[in-house]
């Protein structure tokens, strides 16, 4: 009986966008001919998946969803984005007039920059939460919508904050520590001469396994507050590591892949054109403009990839695809 569980693979998975559900990777060609019990019982099936099928069930959850995430998107950042264009407008039209106050209200000037930063903060949690929530809905089989993203992003904002705040003094003491430890590799370099090069390569190369690894562990953090209910915030962060558990190079290549696909290559492009165009090209500020709105358009992949990554660890490591179907059944 368990052995039919696995029987419906991840391509009969269905997404629902107010029309005939729509299927996320392509069919088998060889299906089984067995009947599920998921196919009488489901319109949904989670099961284990390996890296490529990852990626791809995330280039199409995406894609099919664009138009709702660019919305989100559209909803959380066009007011500050209209704030901020309203003061940069009016400095570049008096530049004088702005330095000079600036340097009048330095108290003044802090306060909103302490603002600007809490408020970006913010609305970048909201928009992850936002975005997870539809990618989650989404793979489920559930019907995403923007109200329900908004409303379940702005209810885990202070759980959200808590644990990026912890992520970033988390970050802040690895490179401090970072720094230190290649001091001290260095200094013993000197002490060994030619070997020393070799010092050097081994600690640079630890150093960044080190903080990669770290990294991993706590790469699902921000999946876990927002999918889970958890007694303390703070419990997100032995929650991840006990679901990458043994998947960190597996969490590290998701994230390295959407990384080069969505902030590298982008990158590369960008300016390429912008050293072929030349300093004095009129065009430069377009391109400026075309980085920004790419950044924005680009931004919900790698969650969408670490949400699927998130379920397929649970599936692997609590059977979560078996939770699922317990649920459904139980409601029938």
């Amino acid at each position: 009986m368990l052995r039919c569980l696995d029987a419906v693979m991840l391509a009969q998975i269905e997404v629902s966008r107010g029309r005939p559900h729509l299927l996320i990777l392509a069919l088998n060609p060889y299906p089984c001919r067995e009947r599920t019990i998921t196919s009488s019982y489901s319109n949904t099936n989670v099961r284990p998946m390996q890296i490529g099928e990852i990626l791809d069930g995330c280039f199409n959850i995406y894609r099919r969803h664009f138009g709702l995430f660019m919305r989100l998107s559209l909803v959380l950042i066009c007011m500050p984005a209209i704030v901020i264009v309203y003061f940069l407008t009016r400095a570049v039209a008096n530049p004088i007039g702005a330095a000079n106050w600036v340097q009048e209200n330095i108290a003044a000037t802090i306060l909103l920059f302490v603002v600007g930063i809490v408020v970006w903060i913010t609305i970048s949690l909201l928009l992850k939460a936002g975005t997870i929530r539809i990618i989650s809905d989404s793979y489920l089989g559930h019907e995403p919508s923007l109200a329900a993203a908004l409303q379940f992003g702005t209810g885990r904002i202070v759980p959200l904050l808590l644990v990026a705040i912890c992520k970033a003094l988390l970050i802040f003491v690895m490179y401090i520590g970072v720094v230190l430890a290649m001091i001290v590799v260095v200094a013993v370099s000197r002490l060994l001469g030619t070997i020393g090069i070799l010092t050097i390569i081994a600690g640079a190369v630890g150093t960044l396994w080190f903080v990669a690894y770290v990294l991993c562990c706590y790469g699902l953090t921000t999946m876990v507050v927002v999918l889970e209910d958890l007694n303390s915030s703070f419990d997100a962060f032995s929650r991840s590591v006990e679901l990458t558990r043994g998947s960190r190079l597996k969490v590290f290549f998701t994230w390295l892949v959407i990384v080069v696909f969505t902030a590298i290559l982008p990158w590369i492009v960008i300016q390429g054109a912008s050293l072929s165009l030349g300093k004095e090209s009129p065009v430069l500020p377009f391109l400026g403009l075309l980085s920004i709105v790419g950044g924005v358009a680009l931004a919900p992949i790698l969650p969408c990839a670490l949400t699927l990554l998130y379920y397929d660890l649970r599936v692997r490591r609590e059977a979560f695809d078996l939770q699922i179907l317990s649920d459904q059944l139980g409601t029938r």
